[in-house]
């Protein structure tokens, strides 16, 4: 029998490709071939999805990291990284370091400032002659400001390190994204270091005192910059084009931009810029449901397919305010991973979505949907441009 190859094809920019759930009602956990050509465990269904997540047997590292199989060539998450010794332990250390920097306090003392920055893009916007492009003007910038404010990187270093981000991101050219994730931790380690000599109120003054002889708290750093901006940016795309795509919906927060949160929510589970997969090794056998997934086996989890399990969510390709939220959705991880930057993206798109229709009720796409120009060869993927008019 031959294995299916994923990521599977889809025909639209906002759906999760009908195979996902087809493999997933057939099989449950099943077998298929990665781009990288290793065979690997599916995992598209939302419990499966959470009680591996949270299953402590299972790793970003691999027992015999030169016998792992790979997702893709990307040098972030395509393959294992860390020691299967000591992946615990660091990642528990790394954890509490990090945590405090996205405390409830302190996303609170962000709030007001994030929303005063997105009342500045759509003042820059308002000023500009239709088209424009919303992923310059707005999607790209406001995260990357935020995310320097937070960790205290320098504005105006954004070109440069955004460059560095597009590099690490890339997912056909496993020495250059290595390259990059090296270049951009020598960047952070050279910005703790000023701040061991000019601390402020940020997380890289937070970490500046802390000891790090492999450089690992740089390299994390780097990752959460990275992070802390690209897969936000897609958000706001995405959340933009989702809304514009559901007029009905649109409508309601247009009436009530107090459904902001709600449609944030929404944005979160359905919006799926890219379809790679989070992949994972069992450091002992698993047995869940009626598959065994042996030691040194990768499993690789789709939370955008969980996130459209029917069993979870009634009619989960449509895109409704008025949702129950029972179960939140695993856009974030769950359970020991759960994303630390989960609460700093919510401020951030709460307030983009409770001010941008308000500001621009007649804005929309400025060419047809299937001809907005894509990221190609990166693992977060998403729009190079978004034009709008209004």
């Amino acid at each position: 029998m031959s294995i299916p190859v994923i990521p599977f094809e889809r025909g639209d920019l906002l759906e999760v490709p009908a195979a996902y759930r087809e493999l997933r009602v057939k099989e449950g956990i099943a077998r298929v071939r990665t781009p990288a050509g290793d065979e690997v465990w599916l995992v598209s269904g939302y419990e499966d999805a959470r009680k591996l997540f949270n299953d402590p047997r299972l790793g970003r590292s691999h027992p015999e990291p030169d016998k792992a199989a790979r997702l893709s060539r990307s040098a972030l998450i395509g393959g294992p990284q860390g020691d299967a010794a000591t992946e615990k332990a660091e990642h528990d250390r790394m954890r509490k370091l990090f945590m405090p920097s996205f405390s409830a306090r302190r996303m609170k003392a962000l709030s007001a400032h994030v929303g005063s920055l997105v009342e500045e893009r759509l003042d820059h916007l308002a000023q500009l002659t239709p088209p424009a492009d919303l992923h310059a003007e707005l999607s790209f910038p406001l995260p990357v400001l935020v995310i320097c404010r937070l960790l205290g990187v320098p504005f105006e270093d954004r070109q440069y390190f955004s460059g560095v981000s597009a590099r690490m991101g890339d997912m056909l050219d496993l020495e250059k994204g290595e390259a990059a994730r090296e270049e951009m931790g020598a960047y952070m380690a050279g910005l703790i270091e000023r701040k061991r000599r000019e601390p402020a109120e940020d997380v890289l003054s937070d970490l500046a005192n802390e000891l790090d002889d492999d450089g690992t708290i740089a390299r994390l750093a780097g990752t959460l910059l990275f992070a802390g901006h690209e897969t936000t940016v897609n958000r706001i795309d995405f959340g933009v084009l989702l809304l514009l795509a559901n007029p009905g919906q649109l409508d309601l927060l247009k009436a009530d931009p107090a459904l902001a949160p709600a449609a944030v929510e929404e944005i979160l589970r359905m919006a799926s810029p890219s379809l790679h997969g989070l992949p994972r090794y069992a450091h002992e056998d698993i047995e869940i449901g009626d598959r065994t997934i042996r030691r040194g086996e990768a499993v690789v989890i789709i939370p955008s397919a969980a996130n459209r399990d029917e069993r979870i969510y009634p009619d989960p390709d449509a895109f409704d305010l008025r949702r129950p939220q029972p179960d939140p959705h695993l856009s974030f991880g769950y359970g020991p991973r759960f994303c630390v930057g989960a609460s700093l993206a919510r401020v951030e798109l709460e307030a983009v979505f409770s001010r941008l229709f308000q500001r621009f009720p007649t804005l929309r796409t400025a060419v047809p949907i299937e001809e907005l120009p894509r990221n190609v060869g990166r693992i977060t993927e998403g729009l190079a441009g978004l034009p709008v008019t209004w």
